[in-house]
C-alpha cells in the first residue's frame, strides 16, 4: 500500500518531532482525526506529561489531550527509533537566534540527522519550524539523499510553516489555512493530501520550500515593521502631546488602505521578534542589507526604555525618584490571556528597573513564576491585596481577567501601555 492510500484510509502512522507550542497542538489535531501519532521530544518533562495526558500548552484543550492519549492515538517518547514505521513525520523543533542574532539551526540539524538514521523509504517529511529560505533544501534534504534516498520517489520532503497564534480564540491549528512548498510536484501532492485529511482549512501549494519559507518570514516581518511604525508614532505623539490611540482609532474608520497595528511596551513571542533576523542574516549572503527590517527591530527593541523613561517622568512629577519607588508590573506574558513568556517585554523592563534600583514586583494570573533569560533570575507573581502600597502600577499585559476599574480605584498612578483602561475616566491614568 502506498503512502497516499495509507493517508486516505488513516492507517498512516504520523510522527511529530518537538512537542512544544507548535508540535503538541499539531499532534493532538492529527490524533483527533483518527491517525496514530508518535511524538518525539528530548525533554523528559514533555514526554512524561503527554503520556500522563497532563496538558502544558494553553492552545490544547485538556479534554482533547486526555481523549487521544487514553484511546492510544497519541504516545510520546525520546527515542527516534520509534519512528521506524512512521509514514509521515512533521518537524516542529525550536529555531532560535544565537547571541549574535544569527539563526541557530542546531535543533533542525540534530532532528533530521536522527530521522535519517531511522526513517524508512516512502515517508513524507515536513518541516514546520520557522526558518530562513533555503533550510529545507540545504539542511533537511541532504540528510536523506546522503542515505541514497531520491527526493520525490523514495522520500517526500516539504516545508509548511506553522501559523500558531497563542490565545487566538477563532483560529487554531485545525482551521488555519496552510501553505505547503514541496521539493517536487509529487512531494506537494502527497503533502496536500495529508493536510486535507487533518485540517478543516484551505491548502495553498507553492512551487518550492524556499517560497513557503520566505512566505512565513514575510508574514511576521510585515507585522514587525507595522508595529514599529505604531511605536514610532507613539514616541512622536508623546512629544507633540497627541493621543496616539485616538489617532489609530480615527485611521481605522477608513474602509480600505489601512490596517490597524498597535503600540506596546515591547514586542514578544517566538515569531515576530525573531523571524525578521532570519531574513537579514540570509540577505547578507546575497550582498543585500535589509535596512527597513533592521530599523524596525531597533524601534521595537527601544520600547521598554521608552516605558521606563515615561514612568520615571511621571514619578518625578509626583516628587518620587524611581530608585526610591515601589512599582507593580501588571501582566508578564507577551500577550493577553496566555502563559507564553517567550521574548516578553517584561524581561527587559525588569532589567531596566533593576538598573535604576527600583523596588518592584509583578502579578500575572497566567504566569505564577518565570525565569528571566536576560539575567538568569527567577521571579514569582505577587497578589493584588497590597496594590495601594505601590507608587505606580504599569499595565504590561492587558489580560481580560483583570478588573481594571477596581485596579484604577485602588492604585495611586497607572501607566497603561496597552489601552487596557479604555473607557475609564480617571486622573490617575497615564496612557502611553
Amino acid at each position: 500500500m502506498n503512502i497516499t492510500e495509507k493517508i486516505k484510509n488513516k492507517s498512516a502512522i504520523v510522527g511529530v518531532v518537538g512537542l512544544g507550542y507548535v508540535g503538541l497542538p499539531m499532534a493532538v489535531t492529527v490524533a483527533k482525526k483518527g491517525f496514530k501519532v508518535i511524538g518525539v521530544d528530548v525533554s523528559d518533562y514533555a514526554v512524561e506529561h503527554v503520556n500522563r495526558a497532563d496538558n502544558y500548552i494553553g492552545d490544547v484543550a485538556d479534554a482533547d489531550l486526555k481523549n487521544v492519549v487514553e484511546n492510544e492515538k497519541l504516545t510520546a517518547t525520546k527515542n527516534y527509533a520509534a519512528l521506524n514505521d512512521a509514514d509521515v513525520i512533521m518537524i516542529a523543533v525550536p529555531t532560535p537566534l544565537d547571541k549574535y542574532q544569527q539563526p541557530d539551526s542546531s535543533y533542525v540539524k540534530a532532528s533530521v540527522q536522527a530521522l535519517s538514521e531511522n526513517v524508512s523509504k516512502n515517508t513524507l517529511v515536513i518541516l514546520e519550524s520557522t526558518t530562513y529560505p533555503g533550510t529545507t533544501e540545504e539542511i533537511v534534504a541532504p540528510a536523506f539523499t546522503k542515505k541514497g534516498f531520491v527526493v520525490g520517489k523514495d522520500i517526500f520532503i516539504a516545508f509548511s510553516p506553522e501559523r500558531v497564534d497563542p490565545g487566538n480564540k477563532d483560529y487554531k491549528t485545525a482551521n488555519t489555512p496552510k501553505v505547503v512548498g514541496g521539493m517536487t510536484d509529487n512531494c506537494n501532492q502527497i503533502s496536500r493530501k495529508f493536510y486535507q485529511e487533518i485540517l478543516d482549512a484551505p491548502i495553498h501549494l507553492v512551487s518550492s520550500p524556499a517560497v513557503a519559507e520566505m512566505e512565513k518570514i514575510y508574514e511576521n516581518t510585515f507585522r514587525n515593521i507595522n508595529i514599529a511604525l505604531a511605536n514610532e508614532m507613539t514616541i512622536l505623539c508623546e512629544k507633540m502631546n497627541i493621543d496616539v490611540w485616538e489617532v489609530i482609532n480615527a485611521a481605522k474608520t477608513k474602509p480600505y488602505g489601512f490596517m490597524a497595528f498597535y503600540p506596546g511596551p515591547g514586542i514578544g513571542g517566538h515569531c515576530i521578534p525573531l523571524d525578521p533576523f532570519y531574513l537579514t542574516w540570509k540577505a547578507r549572503e546575497y550582498g543585500y542589507h535589509t535596512r527597513l527590517i533592521e530599523l524596525a527591530g531597533e524601534i521595537n527593541n527601544s520600547m521598554p526604555q521608552f516605558v521606563v523613561n515615561k514612568l520615571m517622568k511621571i514619578l518625578n512629577e509626583n516628587g518620587i525618584a524611581l530608585s526610591k519607588s515601589k512599582i507593580l508590573l501588571l501582566g508578564a506574558a507577551y500577550k493577553k490571556d496566555i502563559e507564553d513568556m517567550r521574548e516578553s517585554p517584561i524581561q527587559d523592563l525588569i532589567l531596566l528597573l533593576e538598573e535604576n534600583k527600583a523596588n518592584f514586583a509583578y502579578n500575572d494570573p497566567h504566569v505564577p513564576v518565570f525565569h528571566n533569560e536576560l539575567n538568569g533570575k527567577e521571579y514569582h507573581s505577587v497578589g493584588l491585596n497590597e496594590m495601594e502600597d505601590y507608587d505606580a502600577v504599569v499595565i504590561v499585559t492587558n489580560h481580560t481577567s483583570y478588573n481594571y476599574r477596581e485596579i484604577v480605584k485602588r492604585s495611586k498612578i497607572i501607566l497603561d501601555t496597552r489601552l487596557a483602561t479604555d473607557g475609564i475616566d480617571s486622573e490617575k491614568i497615564i496612557r502611553m
